[in-house]
């Protein structure tokens, strides 16, 4: 087994039970980077321990001493530790009992405060949940280390400054924060499953993370609709990863893929999940776009689509979740069902949204409509602008071609 996909499920478990025994999230999350740091150098060679938990659980406790030992307020600390916990007692590497408790959601609520900024939510998520290193975040992202270190070392700061301590939110708070944490983790498996930058059109272990800790929240909200709804939609869309590349990289458009690449079994789990949880409770926005996903990955092929459904489909996610993104969505399926005008028209409705000037979809998908309405001078236009606007080579490599296309 590979170490890291080991390491990962371990960190919320070791971390959660360092910081309820100690306090200081930011003390301890830095001893459990460093005892994965040194389990994943010591483990590659020395093999995989008896107790990987007892394991992480001893080398970080004792990393975290190593860092109140340099420090003038030792003693205080330590004094501290013994009045809030008088039992704690450490353990050897082969002694650590996995506790009971999971604390992934607790520290995803932690991780996801609302005095942390989106980005630092994210970055704060991957590494003190989800186990990645600093490097690992920042290459993902693609921006320098430094950048990365700040991002995360202002989270934790902004968390401390926040008095924040280590448990879930009050029950009046608890629905709101659960959504951001839901937020946090689509966030990521978005950037996952179409990187917005670089020489890839993915960028797997990022989606993967993000379907983990979604499994993670459900198994602590079970009966939430939303956390079904999320799980069922990563895994849905996640299932086609396989066919959206050609084998030198080149951008795959989902009515082109060979669907016998898709992940059946992903597919079979994300629609039983789906079916089982609609008509159960409230419907939501995840809900509805895994019921859209389920429609596309049943249907045989492209043509057998069931466009009629997607398209009322997407009017019941204008009602719960406007934004001009579900319109940009809404206007390809209507255009496949009233014709490439209509879908134009909608277009027009969010044309003036500066957040559509903000990315390359909305000149894309006009592109893309108006070709299809039999304008391609316009169409190519539209193309050279989306293209000019992303910054994904696979991406913008497929934009080109188009425009070459119809040049």
């Amino acid at each position: 087994m590979d170490v890291g996909e080991l390491l990962r499920p371990l960190v919320p478990r070791v971390l959660g039970l360092l910081v309820r025994r100690h306090g200081q999230f930011d003390a301890c999350e830095d001893a459990v980077q460093e005892a994965l740091l040194a389990a994943s150098q010591q483990w590659r060679t020395e093999g995989v321990p008896e107790n990987p938990h007892g394991w992480l659980m001893a080398v970080a406790t004792r990393r975290l001493t190593d860092q109140w030992r340099s420090e003038s307020a030792r003693r205080r600390r330590e004094e501290t530790v013994a009045v809030r916990e008088p039992a704690a007692v450490v353990a050897g590497p082969g002694e650590e009992r996995v506790p009971d408790e999971d604390d992934t959601l607790t520290l995803l609520f932690l991780c996801c405060h609302p005095a942390v900024s989106a980005p630092s939510q994210v970055a704060l998520t991957l590494r003190a949940v989800g186990g990645l290193t600093t490097v690992q975040i920042a290459k993902a992202f693609l921006v320098p280390e430094a950048t990365m270190t700040r991002r995360i070392t202002r989270a934790k700061e902004s968390i401390a400054a926040a008095g924040s301590t280590f448990g879930e939110p009050a029950a009046a708070e608890y629905a709101e924060r659960l959504r951001v944490v839901l937020q946090v983790v689509y966030l990521i498996f978005n950037e996952g499953y179409t990187a917005t930058s670089g020489t890839d059109l993915q960028v797997p272990e990022l989606a993967h993370e993000a379907i983990r800790l979604t499994r993670a929240v459900r198994a602590r909200c079970p009966d939430d609709g939303e956390v079904a709804g999320l799980l069922a939609l990563m895994l849905l869309t996640d299932a086609r990863r396989g066919a959206r590349t050609a084998p030198d990289g080149t951008l795959v458009p989902l009515a082109e893929q060979d669907r016998d690449r898709w992940d059946r079994a992903m597919i079979a789990e994300g629609a039983a999940l789906i079916g089982r949880t609609l008509g159960r409770g409230p419907v939501g926005a995840y809900q509805v776009q895994a019921a859209i996903a389920a429609l596309h990955d049943e249907a045989p092929s492209a043509e057998t689509t069931d466009w009629v459904q997607i398209a009322q489909l997407y009017e019941v996610l204008q009602e719960l979740a406007p934004s001009p993104v579900v319109t940009l969505n809404q206007a390809i399926a209507v255009a496949m069902v009233d014709g490439p005008a209509r879908g134009l028209e909608l277009l027009d409705s969010i044309a003036g949204d500066s957040r559509m000037k903000q990315g390359h979809r909305f000149d894309a998908v006009r592109a893309h409509l108006l070709d299809q309405a039999g304008d391609p001078a316009a169409a190519r236009e539209h193309y050279l602008r989306a293209a000019r606007r992303t910054e994904s080579l696979p991406e913008r490599r497929y934009l080109e071609e188009q425009a070459g296309r119809l040049g």
